[in-house]
């Protein structure tokens, strides 16, 4: 017999008097008249076959004597009732103590999150590994310093919104826990001009657009991982070192390809502007209303969001286009977005943003291909 059918746990218990009293009714003997044939007391035998007490080496050898049996049989019968019956006892106490564990952390994990995402099942047994490995600590009373986030420090803000903590730093470190099983190239950043480029003809094009930059950014040594966000946490992106190479978290929150394009942009902003300097750096990129002011006056924040829209259109070509009086005409956005190799929809979200008007009459399609 294998090891691993050895340490089987049964699912119920069979005490060997069960079986004893299926082979009496088997050969039609009757307790009583087995009883005084083994030279033992009715009421002993009844024990024994209704579990109460065990069978005993000599009991062994008498049944297996009446019965024209091995009396090994019996004994092996009942040590492995007695080894099952401690199995179960232990896989008991670890159950109990695995609900009181689940039972004091519950509250810090965004268990509905985690479960819509097949992250946990349910069974606290399996499920806690689970969660020290998303948060990195090795003793659950560690995991309250997983809420200790200097980098939710560095927002991009809305006056709408309002976020869960603990749905937030649950979506990071899952972001990070998924970022550890991606293998990318090797990260140089001297190649930045050259993802750039390669990045905004993929957005030009727009057709399967976040696998292909998924899979540009990973032979450039940066990881993405695309992760919808859970219920009150209205964050779009994180950027972090991942076991030597730069990554790159995203929500996608907005479904639009301009959105889409200035958050990825923003955190390769962080990447080549902040993280090549500082391993130990990491930028997220939330809304929330409670510290726009700190976000307005971040350096690092406005260098990415700068970083970003000179990257996707160049500034003095942008500043000459905003100057014209035809750039709200269609045609004039085609045929500035052309020049500048990247999608319409950049350019009209760049303009709905400085105009502060988020319905420009331009039928330009923005949506994610």
């Amino acid at each position: 017999m294998s090891t691993a059918n050895k340490n089987l746990v049964p699912g119920n218990l069979i005490h060997p008097g069960e079986i004893l009293s299926d082979e009496l009714e088997a050969r039609d003997i009757s307790q009583k008249d087995f009883a005084i044939k083994l030279g033992i007391q009715p009421s002993l035998l009844n024990e024994i076959i209704k579990g109460k007490r065990g069978i005993t080496a000599e009991h062994a050898l008498l049944i297996g004597k009446e019965l024209k049996m091995d009396p090994s049989i019996w004994k092996n019968l009942q040590s492995n009732f007695e080894l099952d019956k401690e199995r179960i006892n232990q896989k008991t106490l670890q159950r109990l103590f695995a609900i009181d564990q689940w039972n004091m952390i519950e509250a810090m994990i965004p268990v509905k999150f985690f479960k819509k995402h097949e992250l946990i099942s349910g069974d606290p047994i399996i499920d806690i590994p689970v969660i020290k490995s998303v948060y990195r600590i090795d003793h659950l009373d560690q995991l309250p310093e997983a809420f200790n986030y200097p980098s939710i420090a560095h927002f991009r803000r809305s006056n709408k919104l309002s976020t869960d903590r603990i749905n937030l730093v649950g979506w990071l470190n899952f972001v990070k826990f998924k970022a550890k099983n991606i293998t990318v190239s090797q990260f140089d950043s001297r190649k930045e001009e050259n993802l750039i480029s390669e990045l905004k003809k993929i957005i030009q094009k727009n057709q399967n657009v976040i696998d292909n930059c998924a899979i540009t950014l990973n032979n450039y040594g940066i990881k993405l991982i695309v992760q919808v966000h859970p219920e009150k946490c209205p964050i779009d992106g994180v950027s972090f070192w991942s076991d030597g190479n730069p990554a790159i978290g995203l929500t996608i929150r907005h479904k639009r390809l301009d959105n889409f394009a200035f958050t990825l942009f923003h955190e390769l902003g962080h990447i080549f502007t902040h993280l090549i300097n500082n391993n130990n750096a990491e930028f997220v990129d939330i809304e929330n209303h409670e510290e726009a002011g700190e976000y307005q006056n971040s350096i690092k924040e406005n260098e990415a969001n700068t970083y970003a829209n000179d990257m996707l259109i160049d500034k003095n070509s942008w500043d000459a286009f905003f100057s014209k009086s035809c750039r709200l005409q269609k045609n004039s956005v085609i045929d500035f977005a052309h020049s500048q190799n990247i999608h319409p929809a950049i350019v009209k979200g760049r303009l709905s943003h400085e105009l502060k008007s988020f319905s420009l009459k331009l039928d330009i399609d923005n949506s994610i291909n």
